[in-house]
């Protein structure tokens, strides 16, 4: 690995290194994660020079987050040596060479127990773990004295834990937090832990159509794609996934999983796996989005193995994920400077079916464009259409006059 990084007298020199067994694993996890030649020579160069320092270095030891933050120590170049930490740490992480920090919390064993039941038992991702157990541990430490035993727990305490979080979040977040907290105490009520029925916590409602359109206007979706500049690498993404947004109305989850060979140049169409229908939607390939992908792929895209189209800018290299997309529509937002600031990538998908309805464009067809199961889901999307509506308006009728004046 380290003889397609280095030129030939540097790679001598790291074959000759006391750490090379080392550095030829690093390399490798480097290259697996994703990371790009240049980072990879800098990440390399500095972990040689740190581990020299405390040569021989045996290939079984551990390492501590105390016992990176002394070694990577530099006055020149401070913000490299971390950066490098960082990275290093999560190898260490991956070979099972990490330390971890010995929990002081009482209630660790539980907490240990609890995530190996999401990811064993109901499969949960690693965010999703995260976030059950954010929730548990500021549950715990709030639940009272740390003297204070599960079994004295009471529904005024999670009343109280609701109402802390309650003045801070939004309903939707509320009703998450509130479900990760349920999901908890039921794991306690199956352990013992607690007294049945605890987690028996009323949930807030959210209902469809509450809140107003979010659809964003064709003129400033237009705008909007204007005002970024393609001529940086990062400029041609960003493009090319907010035009595929407003033109073909996709998904922002849709959009992170497409990949180079959804593109089928010869047909000239575009593959979509609309996850929520569990379907492949064939759309046809615009000769503008054409020239869009088209510049992105040559000015646009890192070099790079990886099957998906739109990856991130920065190393490690990987798939662009949903909430990247959500924050490049953000960044690109500001910096418009348009009245958008309050408007979400969905906006856009919003708009784009707006536009259909506004060309005449049957609700079932659009349905079936933005991969909706029925036409309840779909009206949300067109439940304000001004021009619509005063269509069907009725003439107000007029009133007798008696004296001149309205009766």
């Amino acid at each position: 690995m380290r003889t397609q990084l280095f030129a030939p007298y540097y790679s001598c020199r790291y074959s000759a290194s006391p750490v090379a067994d080392w550095l030829d694993d690093f390399a490798a996890w480097l290259k697996t994660s994703g990371y790009t030649r240049t980072p990879m020579r800098s990440h390399i160069a500095i972990l040689r020079c740190v581990l020299e320092r405390r040569a021989p270095v045996a290939r079984a030891t551990k390492f501590s987050r105390t016992d990176l933050q002394s070694m990577f120590v530099s006055r020149k170049k401070p913000d490299l040596f971390r950066t490098t930490q960082r990275v290093f740490e999560r190898f260490l992480r991956s070979q099972d060479r990490w330390i971890g920090a010995v929990s002081t919390c009482r209630h660790a064993a539980l907490l240990e127990n609890y995530r190996s039941y999401l990811r064993e038992m109901r499969g949960l991702s690693c965010a999703s773990v995260d976030q059950h157990l954010a929730v548990a541990t500021t549950f715990l430490k709030s639940a009272g004295p740390p003297t204070r035993s599960l079994a004295e727990l009471s529904p005024r305490d999670t009343e109280r834990y609701v109402r802390s979080i309650a003045r801070r979040v939004g309903r939707s977040c509320l009703q998450q937090r509130i479900g990760n907290l349920r999901s908890f105490l039921r794991f306690c009520e199956q352990r013992g832990e607690v007294r049945p029925q605890l987690s028996a916590i009323d949930m807030p409602r959210c209902y469809r159509g509450e809140r107003p359109p979010r659809a964003i206007a064709w003129d400033l979706a237009q705008r909007l794609l204007e005002s970024i500049d393609r001529s940086s690498p990062l400029g041609a993404r960003d493009y090319a996934v907010l035009y595929l947004i407003a033109h073909y109305g996709l998904r922002t989850g849709e959009v992170s999983s497409l990949a180079v060979d959804s593109i089928d140049w010869k047909a000239r169409t575009l593959r979509v796996a609309q996850s929520k229908t569990r379907s492949v939607l064939m759309l046809p390939l615009t000769a503008a989005a054409a020239r869009v992908l088209k510049g992105y792929l040559r000015h646009g895209r890192p070099r790079s193995e990886r099957a998906e189209l739109f990856l991130s800018s920065l190393a490690p290299i990987g798939p662009l994920t949903t909430p990247a997309i959500g924050a490049l529509f953000r960044r690109r937002v500001r910096q418009s400077g348009l009245p958008l600031s309050h408007s979400s990538p969905y906006g856009l998908r919003h708009g784009f079916a707006m536009r259909l309805l506004e060309h005449g464009v049957g609700v079932k067809a659009i349905g079936d464009l933005l991969g909706h199961r029925s036409l309840e889901s779909t009206c949300v999307y067109l439940r304000l259409h001004v021009e619509a509506l005063r269509d069907v308006a009725l003439p107000v009728p007029a009133l007798p006059l008696i004296g001149g004046r309205p009766a």
